[in-house]
């Protein structure tokens, strides 16, 4: 399997010219680094070469790594039946430059670029409906980045005496907990069943 991988990844990276395209193949996938301008061309390859024919678009999404200059990778999951073979296309960017949009080549891409944008707020050029997806429309921030904090900005419950949604500020009754199995609001003085058997 891996070298009908290699075999692919040489031919792509031969194809598009491989000095501005990185291509690894671990843990039995191949991974293809794409920079951000050569994305759609990349992808209408992957698409229409008769070797490829990567027509099945089964997910994208985000990752965030706050490190690094350009934070975010945006990956795609692409799928040939005839060569039944899978690919990964992974591209780079920042919070501020938009990725374009793949999908005039895959309309499969809408829901995923839009889930994308909602839980880390990288932008797509070109997109038709570019809006949150799973989050409320007035949501303050993308909740899957690294910087979001744990507990959200808001708490939305549903108010039955005004019968609509109601937002309010997030309150932490205590600032910090000690958490255990027998009392999940306050620290322990004694020892848990089967720490005893743990070295002192």
């Amino acid at each position: 399997m891996d070298e009908a991988l290699t075999e692919l990844g040489e031919y792509i990276a031969q194809s598009l010219g491989g000095e501005r395209l990185d291509w690894v193949v671990a843990h039995g996938e191949l991974t293809v680094t794409v920079p951000l301008e050569r994305l759609v061309e990349t992808a209408r390859f992957l698409h229409d070469d008769i070797r490829c024919q990567f027509v099945c678009f089964i997910d994208a999404c985000g990752v965030d790594y706050p490190e690094r200059e350009k934070r975010f990778d945006v990956v795609y999951h692409l799928l040939s039946p005839r060569q039944n073979q899978r690919i990964r296309v992974r591209v780079e960017t920042d919070d501020m430059t938009p990725v374009p949009s793949l999908t005039e080549i895959w309309p499969g891409a809408l829901w995923f670029e839009r889930e994308t944008y909602d839980l880390f707020g990288v932008l797509f050029s070109g997109h038709p409906d570019l809006r949150r997806l799973l989050t409320d429309y007035g949501f303050e921030g993308h909740p899957l980045r690294k910087d979001f904090p744990l507990t959200g900005f808001v708490e939305v419950r549903y108010d039955a005496a005004a019968k609509r949604v109601a937002y309010e500020p997030v309150r932490l009754n205590q600032e910090f907990r000690n958490f255990d199995f027998l009392s999940p609001w306050e620290g322990t003085d004694y020892l848990l069943p089967g720490d005893e058997k743990a070295k002192q």
